[in-house]
C-alpha cells in the first residue's frame, strides 16, 4: 500500500502520546489565554476591530492579488510608512505573515556560498528560512556570543547571524549587543525577528 506508512506514523504518535486534539474556542471564551500571539491583547480592542471593519468596507474582504500585480493599495504603503516610523527605520515592508518575513529575509540575504549562524533556540520560521536559502548553515549554542565568533571564524566570504531577539519558547532576550559585537568584528550581517519583543521592549515598545 503506498501511503501505508502514514497510518504507521499515525500509530506512532499516538502511542507516544504526541497528537493533540483541535479544540474550537467562541468568540466570547472566558478562559485566559496564556497560548496565543496576541501578547498585548489588540486583537479585541475596540479601535482595532472598528477599524478592520472600515478597511473591509472600504478595500473588500481582501487584497485581490500578490503585493506584485494588483495587491498593494494605500492602505498598505500608509501601514509601512507609519511602522517605518514607529522603528525609526528607512523604510518598512509588510508581509501576510511573520512566517512570511522571515523566509524571505533569511533567502534574500544568504546567496549562494555565504554562511548562516543560527542560534539554536530559533523561531521554526528562522529554521526554514535557513533551510530555504543556498547559503550553508551553521547551528550555534543558544544566546551564545563566544559560539557565533567561533562559527564566523571558520568561513571567508559572506555571512549572517540569525537570531530571535526575544526566544518564543523561553521567553528570554537574545544578548543583542554582544551579537552586534561579534558581527561588527567578523563583518558579518545581523538579521533579527523582533516579532516577540516589537511593542514590549525599547523605549515605546
Amino acid at each position: 500500500m503506498a501511503f501505508g506508512w502514514i497510518d504507521e506514523q499515525a500509530d506512532a504518535r499516538r502511542r507516544a502520546g504526541l497528537v493533540r486534539t483541535l479544540r474550537p474556542r467562541p468568540a466570547d471564551s472566558p478562559l485566559l489565554d496564556l497560548a496565543s500571539n496576541d501578547y498585548l491583547g489588540l486583537s479585541r480592542h475596540p479601535e482595532v476591530t472598528e477599524g478592520a471593519a472600515r478597511a473591509a468596507r472600504t478595500w473588500g474582504g481582501g487584497a485581490t492579488g500578490s503585493r506584485l500585480v494588483t495587491g498593494t493599495t494605500e492602505l498598505h504603503t500608509e501601514l509601512e510608512r507609519e511602522l517605518a516610523r514607529f522603528c525609526g527605520v528607512e523604510a518598512a515592508l509588510v508581509f501576510s505573515s511573520g512566517y512570511a518575513a522571515n523566509l524571505a529575509a533569511v533567502t534574500a540575504l544568504a546567496p549562494h556560498g555565504s554562511l548562516l549562524v543560527s542560534d539554536a533556540g530559533n523561531h521554526a520560521s528562522l529554521i526554514d528560512g535557513c533551510r530555504l536559502a543556498r547559503a550553508t548553515t551553521q547551528v550555534v549554542a543558544h544566546a551564545d556570543p563566544e559560539a557565533v565568533r567561533k562559527a564566523l571564524g571558520t568561513h571567508e566570504g559572506p555571512a549572517v547571524l540569525v537570531s530571535d531577539t526575544v526566544f518564543s519558547v523561553d521567553g528570554d532576550a537574545a544578548p543583542l549587543a554582544a551579537f552586534a559585537e561579534v558581527c561588527r568584528e567578523r563583518g558579518a550581517g545581523l538579521l533579527v525577528d523582533d516579532a516577540h519583543g516589537l511593542g514590549v521592549l525599547g523605549d515605546g515598545g
